[in-house]
């Protein structure tokens, strides 16, 4: 195992900030993993995750049992742990730009379809290879003209050429939930069971450029552009995982979600662990655009009828919104039947602000499904 130190801002006077990532295996002797926690800063429960993870590779990385390369990059975001808003942790957007932290990744898919033209045949694993090499070689020509833009070229070439990327996050109060593209959808069913996730979310393009669809989205699109006789599998399982709540923050938790993490490297070659069948799955694939957000329609006191976890049906009520001042009462009902899985931990809401999220197996919604 050796330890890499990334400038992120290194202006004389100003703050600093630096990036530190771990790297288990050796580069180019086999397949290629990368993890990271808390892009979002303020979701604690991923760094926690992340030291039992690095734990248990330097263990197995001085045993000579990681097959390939895994690089683990335990808090991600060095920039939102600094900020502090009047003595709250505040690491979800950038405070100088407002830009969500998980947003606005470089998506090189238009740019290689051209720098790719009539470079690519019928071999695939010849593809693979190509594409990565250019892959690469797109994020290092990123001009980064601030130091979030710089935060986020360094993950992003630190994961663009990997077989599997996990991003770990958390909702504000919720159940274990994944996301992932959705020609992986087989690649993502053991890592939600063996996790125990109660929610798949899938979705080909879910809107705003977030960090795992910079790393696998690519590969569907260019397999589109050059047509079947070009054959281009999604070599990149990038998925993002939600460990619960922010509140989720236990040993216990982290140990059991560590495990379960190291048990789908092993399923994926790149541990040599013993490892069996994944558990049976909590829940079926579902489409992210199907997920419903519910939003508070005035603002006041939030009174949850139903927590996450919870199924509902189409017209059940989920929520009560109480005017502190004239008592009026608002209630949200789901319009489809689905999981709740995700909710607000406050209590006291502006309108417009999000309640909940439901997940149903019919898609309705287009555009941007990512919250904000």
């Amino acid at each position: 195992m050796h330890i890499q130190t990334h400038p992120i801002a290194t202006e004389p006077g100003l703050a600093l900030h630096q990036l530190v990532s771990c790297h288990y295996g050796a580069p180019g002797s086999g397949r290629k993993a990368y993890i990271q926690a808390a892009l979002h800063a303020d979701e604690v429960p991923a760094m926690l995750v992340a030291q039992f993870l690095r734990r248990e590779l330097e263990r197995l990385d001085a045993q000579g049992r990681v097959k390939g390369e895994i690089v683990l990059v335990p808090a991600a975001n060095p920039i939102g742990l600094s900020q502090v808003v009047h003595g709250t942790p505040f690491g979800r957007f950038d405070l100088g730009t407002g830009v969500n932290f998980n947003r606005a990744f470089l998506h090189v898919a238009e740019e290689l379809k051209g720098a790719l033209a009539g470079r690519l045949g019928p071999d695939a694993h010849a593809n693979v290879a190509t594409i990565r090499r250019e892959a690469r070689a797109a994020v290092a020509r990123w001009e980064a003209q601030d130091s979030v833009a710089l935060l986020k070229k360094t993950l992003l070439s630190m994961a663009i050429d990997a077989d599997i990327v996990l991003d770990l996050h958390c909702d504000n109060e919720g159940l274990l939930h994944v996301y992932a593209g959705t020609p992986l959808a087989q690649r993502a069913e053991p890592l939600a069971a063996l996790l125990g996730a109660r929610a798949l979310l899938l979705s080909s393009a879910s809107g705003g450029a977030p960090f795992d669809e910079a790393c696998s989205r690519l590969w569907w699109e260019l397999a589109a552009h050059f047509g079947a006789d070009t054959p281009i599998p999604p070599a990149c399982a990038a998925m993002t995982v939600e460990l619960r709540g922010e509140m989720d923050v236990r040993y216990d938790l982290a140990e059991q979600d560590a495990r379960a993490l190291l048990q789908f490297l092993a399923c994926e070659g790149l541990l040599d662990i013993p490892f069996g069948a994944p558990p049976a799955p909590q829940c079926d694939p579902t489409p992210l655009a199907g997920v419903e957000p519910l939003h508070a329609p005035q603002s006041g006191v939030l009174v949850l009828l139903k927590k996450p976890g919870d199924r509902v049906g189409a017209g059940e009520a989920v929520a009560d919104i109480v005017n502190p001042v004239n008592g009026v009462t608002a209630t949200l009902r789901a319009s489809q039947d689905g999981l709740l899985f995700a909710s607000t931990a406050h209590r006291y809401l502006q309108r417009g602000m999000q309640v909940c999220k439901i997940a149903g197996a019919t898609p309705f919604r287009s555009g941007p499904l990512l919250s904000q």
